[in-house]
C-alpha cells in the first residue's frame, strides 16, 4: 500500500543557506554545522499542497508503503514539500523494487494519484490496483449511464454493490470495477443539492446583470444568450425571448406622436434544472471505479480487489501515528533539512517498532481465540498498541534494601503481557 502526506514545519528555512554574514565566519565551535550546510541540499522544505490544511507554513513530504499484513511499513521516503504524488508515485516504486529484490509484493494499492497514462505505461507489468479518478471524461460517463441493473451486491459486504467492465486506458488492457457505495450515496446525495443550490444562486445573480445589459442588435442578444447558456452546468435558459426597447431624446414618459431616437435589444429568459444533468449527475452518486491489470477473475475476484483498496487505510493509518501529538514523533526543532530529513527516517522507526508490536499481539490473541478490553470495557481481538501502552502507565517497581524487588501488575496486565512475547515478560520479571 502506497501513500504520501505533508508534515508542516515553523519557519523559514531559507534552503540551508546563511542567513547572515556571521554564518559564514562562525567560530570553531560551529564548524560542523557549517559542514553540514554545505553539503547537497537532501530535500527542499517549501510551500506545498497541505493535507493538514495550513498552506501559510512551509512543508516537507513523506512517502510510505505498508503491508497489508499489520500496516507494517516497508519503505519511507522524505520528498520536497511541493512533490506531486502524481510525479512521485512510479519513482517510489521503481526505487522500493531494487531494494526489495528478495521479495516483491504481489500487487501494490494507491489511490487515484497513480492512475494516469504515464504512470500505468511507466508500471509495466508491475501488478497494480488504483481508483480512477472521476475527473476522467470516460470514467464520469461510465458512472452516469451504467444501468443499476448490472450491479451485483458484494458477498463480503452488502453496503457495496459492484459491475465489472473491460477497458483499454493508456493503452494498457485493464479491468475497471464500478462500485456502488449506499453510505456513499447518501452524502454525494446532499452534496449535490448543495451544489445546485449555490449554482442557482449564482447564475440568478448572472442572468438578471445579463437581462439588464443592452445589445445593439438581436444577433448579439442572441449570441450572448448561447454564450451564458453554455456556462450553465446544472441548468439551462428556457423561454428566450428578445425585446425591443426604445430611447427618446427626453427622459420620462413619451409623448404621443414622439420618435424613438434609437433601439436596444434585451434577452429575457428562464432559470430551469437542466433535469438529464441532474439525472446524471444522481446515477454518478454513491460510484466510483477501481482499476487494476489482474485480469485473472479467478485469482483475484472482485470481492478481493474492493477489500484490497479498502485496506488502503493501513497507508492513513501509520500518517495519523505520526502527526498524533501523544507520541511527540512529529515535532520539528531542527533547522537544516539534512536534520529535518534523518528525523523523519526516526518518525518512521518508531512506526516500524509500534506496527510490529501491534501485529505481534493481535496475531497471539487470534492464535490463542482470546480476548482483552479495549477503552469500553468490552472484549476485542483487534486491541491498539496505543490503548496497551496506556494500560501500562500504573506500573509500580519495588525496591527493597537498595534492590530491585518486584514489579506489581494488575491482572489486566499480566493477560495482556502473556501475548506480548517472552522478551516483554522477562522485562517485567515474569519469565
Amino acid at each position: 500500500h502506497l501513500d504520501s502526506s505533508s508534515f508542516c514545519v515553523q519557519g523559514e528555512y531559507v534552503n540551508s543557506e546563511p542567513e547572515n554574514e556571521e554564518a559564514t565566519t562562525a567560530p570553531s565551535s560551529s564548524s560542523s554545522e557549517t559542514q553540514e550546510s554545505e553539503e547537497p541540499i537532501p530535500i527542499e522544505i517549501t510551500h506545498g499542497y497541505s493535507r493538514d490544511h495550513r498552506p501559510d507554513l512551509k512543508q516537507f513530504t513523506l512517502d510510505l508503503i505498508t503491508s497489508g499484513d499489520g500496516d507494517v511499513p516497508l519503505y519511507l521516503g522524505v520528498g520536497n514539500g511541493n512533490d506531486a504524488d502524481q510525479a512521485v508515485f512510479t519513482e517510489v516504486i521503481a526505487q522500493f523494487q531494487q531494494e526489495w529484490k528478495a521479495a516483491k509484493p504481489e500487487v501494490y494499492v494507491a489511490d487515484a494519484a497513480l492512475y494516469n497514462k504515464e504512470n500505468i505505461k511507466a508500471l509495466g507489468q508491475t501488478r497494480w490496483i488504483s481508483r480512477v479518478p472521476a475527473s476522467i471524461a470516460l470514467a464520469q460517463k461510465l458512472m452516469q449511464i451504467l444501468p443499476q441493473e448490472l450491479f451485483k451486491v458484494s458477498s463480503l459486504n452488502n453496503n457495496y454493490s459492484m459491475a465489472e467492465v473491460c477497458c483499454t486506458y493508456g493503452g494498457v488492457r485493464q479491468r475497471w470495477l464500478v462500485v456502488q457505495s449506499k453510505s456513499r450515496l447518501s452524502a454525494d446525495l446532499k452534496q449535490l443539492d448543495k451544489r445546485i443550490a449555490q449554482a442557482k444562486t449564482k447564475q440568478a445573480k448572472a442572468l438578471k446583470d445579463l437581462t439588464a445589459h443592452p445589445f445593439a442588435c438581436e444577433t448579439d442578444a442572441l449570441d450572448a444568450a448561447k454564450l451564458f447558456a453554455r456556462s450553465l452546468k446544472y441548468h439551462q435558459l428556457t423561454d428566450i425571448e428578445i425585446q425591443l426597447k426604445p430611447h427618446y431624446d427626453k427622459p420620462g414618459r413619451p409623448r404621443k406622436g414622439d420618435e424613438p431616437k434609437g433601439y436596444t435589444y434585451h434577452i429575457q429568459g428562464t432559470l430551469a434544472l437542466n433535469e438529464a444533468v441532474f439525472e446524471a449527475q444522481r446515477n454518478q452518486a454513491g460510484r466510483f471505479i477501481l482499476a487494476t491489470n489482474l485480469l485473472d477473475d479467478e485469482l483475484w475476484p472482485n470481492e478481493t480487489i474492493l477489500q484490497e483498496y479498502k485496506n488502503q487505510q493501513s497507508c492513513e493509518r501509520g500518517f495519523r501515528f505520526l502527526k498524533d501529538p501523544l507520541f511527540f514523533a512529529s515535532r520539528m526543532f531542527v533547522k537544516l533539512p539534512q536534520r529535518v530529513a534523518a528525523l523523519a527516517m526516526i518518525m518512521g522507526l518508531c512506526l516500524l517498532v509500534y506496527s510490529i508490536g501491534q501485529r505481534q499481539l493481535r496475531s497471539s490473541l487470534a492464535e490463542a481465540i482470546e480476548t482483552i478490553p479495549n477503552q469500553r470495557g468490552k472484549a476485542t481481538e483487534r486491541p491498539t498498541l496505543r490503548w496497551v501502552l496506556q494500560c501500562f502507565q500504573s506500573v509500580h517497581l519495588v525496591w527493597l534494601d537498595g534492590r530491585k524487588w518486584s514489579i506489581k501488575l494488575n491482572d489486566s496486565q499480566k493477560h495482556i503481557l502473556r501475548f506480548l512475547g517472552s522478551a516483554c515478560q522477562k522485562y517485567y520479571f515474569l519469565c
